[in-house]
């Protein structure tokens, strides 16, 4: 086989449904010769990435996963208008093998477009497991386009495919799809709006597509098309609309007549009676009760494993790495003015070393969280919550980031990518900082037992569920509120349960993380210094600082909570990251060390003070990181800012109220 002319740089479009194994395909075309991003102007993640056809570069654009190619959603707007408007040279539509019927819908729309098709049929093993014989050659025949079959998990059939891409670029092999047709009884009325939209449908989209997608009622071709057409023949074309207002039945029943037809052509079931591995599993995992003890089971695990992996490494790195460095940093600059040796020292070294020494932690959190996806098992859990999620004006998706986020916030509101609605993944951001992160719990774990000694735990507890039910008062006010108490259908594929595939969560892991390190880490570090420059500044004094001037010119908000100026301070400084309050408190105590500075908040702060100033730290502002993947997630600082406001309110009103009823109770 020729190569390809070295002016040949082919588009692919990878396409398919969720959970069809498309990122698995993506990945191992891929490897790291791929960049993630954003679709102009979306929040939907945009995967493109460069891979080898016959010793030659080819681009492989990873389209949204999607269910259809009608305008419900963003993911399917994307779609379809880059596959009309980009003209790929092939888009491969990966299809599960174990799952035919439902996986051939989007194939049947693929078909209607002009792009030459490719099916993967992947999951081969899994339909094996299932019961189930899937012929490819007779699919291929029956849908008109070439079939490969696929184990990709197991990079079983890649060969193959680039072999099938490559044939259909050069023109050697040119599939003739057979398409589904409309219901017979609206042929003539199809043919209708193609008569009235004939001549006047914009380049790039085909015509019989866009009568298709009238009768569908596709909301943005309808609008397209309302611009387009004079205003007498749209007038028309409504009219035949209005009277076939059921059309759309009738669009889709074809398409699954085709379906059946393909799939009584091609597979066969096993006999009746048997039972498969995932129908097995999910009589316990999805059961309502038991289902709920085996989640709590692997997330404590998951927890457990997390912090018993990650605090090992974590002190490693503190010690050498992060210590050493430090110690030569402050070494070299021993005859540099004092101002820069603190900047480099406590602001850059700092500020780094404040994200690489929880680097782990959010390492071991997405490969595990991965391996749960990856296997299948996610989409039980979230199925599970889903009835408790509902009190919060949420649904099953939106546990799987908040759970994260007693972790760290920050992944918490990355994982919010995994809601496929947009106004419930905003809802889920804006409330994801309510759950109490590790941060939060090391300057409790320090402050409470220094004023309440062996009720601290009880006072522990209670920060936690106070927290817990701001997350859950939030949730529904803003639902209310802002949302007019909309709430997403919950829809959610239970894909088969499948051996996971290690390369696609390392680069998952690997992705996310150096994701973190670039836009959170630089975020903490910009504030890092921030704050040691205003702590610096104008004399290199703290106590005399601007930070200083700022926490007293906030004196009188903060004597409503019983803070004074240093406490003030503290909880500003808490921003870049929520354990420098302690760091702040020893500095302006002077205290380093962590029995002097217990003894010294006890004596210079009174138990309602303190408790005020813990309620304030579980509610406060989010940390710097989480802010930046806020306006990062959301692509708005309007969203950023009232969650910023969200919090500040509350918890300045929640720490004013606890300081008030303490001294009332004598505490």
């Amino acid at each position: 086989m020729s190569a390809l002319p070295e002016t040949a740089v082919p588009l692919i479009a990878l396409a398919g449904q969720p959970n069809m194994g498309k990122s698995t395909v993506f990945n191992y075309l891929t490897g790291l010769n791929q960049h993630v991003g954003n679709w102009p102007g979306k929040t939907v993640e945009r995967r493109e990435g460069l891979f080898l056809l016959d010793g030659h570069e080819c681009r492989l654009v990873d389209l949204p996963g999607t269910y259809s190619l009608t305008a419900n959603s963003p993911e399917e707007v994307i779609a379809r208008e880059y596959i009309l408007r980009e003209n790929p040279a092939v888009v491969v539509a990966v299809v599960s093998a174990a799952n035919l019927e439902r996986s051939l819908y989007l194939v049947a729309e693929l078909l209607a477009l002009s792009a030459p098709l490719v099916v993967a049929l992947n999951m081969m093993d899994v339909a094996g497991q299932e019961g189930l014989l899937v012929d490819p050659a007779v699919l291929a025949a029956a849908l008109g386009v070439p079939v490969v079959p696929m184990t990709a998990s197991k990079a079983q059939g890649i060969d193959e495919l680039l072999r099938v891409i490559q044939s259909v670029v050069r023109g050697e092999l040119q599939p003739a799809p057979q398409k589904p047709a409309i219901r017979a009884d609206h042929r003539e009325i199809l043919e209708k709006i193609q008569d009235l939209i004939a001549g006047q449908v914009p380049a790039p989209y085909p015509p019989a597509w866009v009568a298709l997608k009238l009768l569908e009622g596709d909301a943005e071709i309808t609008q397209l098309m309302s611009v387009e057409l004079a205003a007498g023949r749209w007038v028309e074309v409504q009219e035949v609309l209005r009277a076939h207002d059921d059309a759309f039945l009738a669009v889709a029943s074809g398409r699954y007549e085709w379906i059946g037809r393909m799939v009584r052509a091609a597979v066969t079931r096993p006999r009746l009676g048997q039972i498969g591995l995932t129908e097995r599993l999910d009589r316990w995992a999805a059961h309502p009760f038991w289902g709920l003890l085996i989640l709590a089971g692997i997330l404590g695990l998951v927890f457990w494993v997390t912090f018993a992996l990650a605090t090992p490494v974590q002190d490693f790195l503190d010690a050498r790495l992060l210590q050493p460095l430090a110690g030569l940093a402050g070494a070299s600059l021993a005859g540099a003015p004092f101002w820069l040796r603190g900047m480099l020292v406590d602001g850059v070294i700092g500020g780094v070393g404040s994200v690489l020494t929880f680097l782990p932690v959010l390492a071991i959190f997405f490969a595990a969280f991965a391996l749960l996806e990856d296997i299948g098992y996610m989409a039980r859990a979230a199925y599970v919550m889903d009835n408790l999620m509902h009190l919060m004006g949420l649904h099953g998706k939106s546990f799987l980031p908040l759970f994260l986020g007693f972790g760290c916030n920050v992944p918490a509101v990355m994982g919010t990518r995994v809601i496929d609605s947009w106004p419930a993944r905003l809802l889920t951001i804006l409330i994801a900082p309510f759950v109490p992160c590790t941060a939060r719990m090391v300057v409790v774990a320090f402050i409470a037992p220094a004023f309440f000694g062996s009720n601290a735990l009880w006072v522990s507890w209670g920060l936690v569920i106070l927290s817990l039910l701001a997350l859950v008062f939030s949730g529904v006010l803003l639902n209310q509120l802002i949302f007019r108490g909309q709430r997403s259908a919950f829809i959610m594929e239970m894909p088969l349960y499948h051996l996971p595939n290690a390369r696609t969560i390392g680069l998952l892991v690997w992705q996310r993380s150096m994701s973190f390190v670039r836009k959170a880490g630089t975020a903490i570090l910009g504030m890092s210094l921030a704050i040691w420059v205003l702590s610096y500044l104008p004399n290199g004094d703290l106590n005399t600082s601007f930070l200083a001037s700022f926490g007293k010119l906030l004196a009188p908000l903060g004597r409503l909570m019983g803070f004074d100026w240093r406490l003030t301070v503290a909880l500003l400084a808490s921003f870049p990251a929520k354990e420098n309050a302690i760091a702040t408190l020893g500095v302006l105590l002077g205290n380093s060390s962590q029995v002097g500075l217990a003894q010294a908040l006890a004596a210079n702060f009174s138990s309602a003070s303190a408790l005020s100033f813990l309620v304030v730290v579980m509610l406060f502002i989010p940390c710097a990181a989480t802010v930046a993947v806020t306006r990062q997630e959301t692509n708005s600082w309007r969203w950023t800012f009232l969650s910023i406001f969200l919090f500040l309110g509350l918890s300045l009103a929640a720490g004013s109220a606890t300081y008030q009823l303490a001294t009332v109770f004598g505490f």
